[in-house]
């Protein structure tokens, strides 16, 4: 049997009118500022917020917002969207979230019996949040999705946790340190993923000024624009 092949026929060769939209590889550092994403590797020490107004500071522009509020001793991934991005942030909520801790026990427990509990909370958990919570205080299910237990060291439990977004893992370690009858809290967090965002690829906040003003001053968009993407990469994990 003999395949026919088709010749493509082109009408005409021409490109999208820049008025009505660009390609988001050929977009203006400019534009980018109005619709980007950041991918910030926070601080111990600010706020979300304060993380926000900063770079709000940065490049003096009027619209800065994060996705998935860091306790403000919590490092790592802080998704930022610039201008008309921060309209898309929700979009991040959809994706996995992972974090590395510290677990703080209050009495000497076998650390075989800690993996048994650690591993029971793998599946859905019902959690109530916080006194000092942004949401209301109504019991909720969050999916667990790993809880590997790293090293542990004393009463020192050093874990990575992947999670429904929403998930409170300061709850998530009060309750594990009620199953194990010993009493337990978060010592130390770093969130190492938001969906496809990882910790490997993120940026510190100097990392940020320094490329604006390589932009402003020097005219070089090499590190600026290694920095801010394009509002579309936002959706890669959907």
């Amino acid at each position: 049997m003999t395949v026919k092949k088709h010749k493509l026929l082109v009408k005409i060769k021409a490109k999208t009118n820049p008025n009505f939209g660009l390609s988001p590889s050929e977009r203006s550092v400019k534009d980018l500022l109005q619709n980007g994403l950041i991918n910030l590797d926070k601080t111990s020490g600010p706020t979300s917020h304060q993380i926000d107004a900063w770079v709000k500071k940065i490049f003096n522009i009027e619209k800065v917002g994060h996705s998935g509020t860091l306790d403000p001793n919590a490092t790592g991934v802080l998704p930022i969207g610039l201008g008309d991005a921060a309209k898309a942030l929700q979009v991040l909520l959809l994706g996995e979230k992972e974090y590395v801790g510290v677990m703080k026990l209050h009495k000497d427990i076998d650390s075989k019996k800690v993996k048994q509990v650690c591993k029971s909370f793998v599946g859905e958990v019902t959690q109530l949040p916080p006194v000092r919570s942004a949401v209301k205080r109504v019991k909720r299910k969050r999916k667990i999705y790993y809880f590997d237990i790293i090293q542990i060291k004393g009463r020192d439990v050093l874990f990575r946790v992947g999670c429904e977004s929403g998930t409170y893992v300061r709850t998530l370690c009060v309750d594990i340190g009620k199953k194990l009858k010993s009493g337990a809290h978060l010592s130390e967090l770093r969130r190492s993923k938001v969906g496809h965002l990882k910790e490997e690829d993120s940026v510190i906040l100097q990392d940020v000024k320094d490329a604006f003003i390589f932009w402003k001053e020097e005219k070089d968009e090499t590190a600026i624009r290694s920095i801010i993407k394009p509002v579309e990469n936002m959706f890669d994990h959907l």
